[in-house]
């Protein structure tokens, strides 16, 4: 397949051994997750079905937006979930290769009381923590939270503690009628920008429809106060964005574009400077 053939939300990206792998929502099918494997972005082998629906687990639909990553010798995944048991929420599967079966891990990290999603993970001092949306759906102004794993991945070692809320940001706008009072946070990603900056991607929406910006922390720390830029660096109706490196160094942002186009949404690669 060509990465215009694929058709993907919240596409991430791990590079590993000479290889891309590519992780995303399925659509219009989201009951399942797929791999793609590539040497140069564009030459992609699907590997099918490296988690879906099977008895005995919990989630069965929404399976939305996973996120892998090589940690203490093994591939976790950082993935959605939603049932009629209980709220939407976040969990982590395993698996000893990228383009492996993955094995449910832990417990479900996020609060049982809290419509949550998009979980991402950031080590700060050698401390894994989970970065999650706590939903608008449920606060109207939606949240991103983290909240501290124990070592091992297993579950949630403190109570969950808040970064920033939606609205904050000068350059949304409300989710459905201005009126509303509802704002999203969708998708975030934690990174250190060229200068060292402590820096997240998160989209929401704007005047032009789905978008991302990018927020940095004033000292550093995840604990330290967000700084929003005042305009979204991509506002064509794309988002869900993540950054990766290329074998030659290169920096790339990883997004869905045509937001507005369920079911057709498509994988974008966009070098960054930054």
């Amino acid at each position: 397949m060509k990465t215009s053939e694929i058709k993907l939300r919240d596409p991430f990206v791990l590079t590993n051994n000479g290889y891309y792998y590519m992780y995303g929502t399925r659509v219009p099918d989201k009951k399942g997750f797929n791999c793609y494997k590539s040497k140069d972005l564009e030459n992609w082998e699907i590997i099918e079905e490296v988690f879906g629906v099977r008895d005995g687990f919990w989630g069965t639909k929404e399976f939305w937006a996973p996120e892998v990553y090589l940690y203490n010798g093994r591939f976790y995944m950082f993935a959605t979930f939603n049932s009629e048991e209980r709220s939407r929420g976040t969990q982590i599967l395993v698996s000893d290769t990228p383009d492996g079966d993955f094995e449910v891990w832990s417990e479900v990290i996020t609060p049982p009381s809290w419509d949550c999603l998009d979980g991402t993970l950031y080590i700060e001092d050698g401390i894994p923590y989970m970065i999650f949306c706590h939903e608008w759906i449920q606060v109207k102004d939606g949240e991103i939270w983290a909240v501290e794993l124990t070592k091992d991945l297993k579950k949630a070692a403190n109570e969950p503690f808040f970064l920033w809320r939606a609205s904050e940001a000068k350059w949304l706008k409300a989710y459905g009628t201005p009126d509303s009072g509802n704002y999203v946070t969708d998708g975030p990603f934690l990174y250190r920008d060229k200068s060292g900056n402590l820096c997240a991607l998160w989209s929401s929406f704007c005047e032009t429809g789905y978008a991302i910006a990018k927020s940095c922390s004033s000292n550093g720390r995840l604990a330290g106060e967000w700084i929003h830029e005042d305009t979204a660096i991509f506002s064509d109706d794309g988002g869900h964005g993540m950054i990766f490196e290329t074998f030659e160094g290169r920096r790339i942002l990883s997004i869905h574009t045509d937001n507005k186009n369920k079911g057709n949404e498509s994988v974008c690669f966009i070098e960054m400077d930054a």
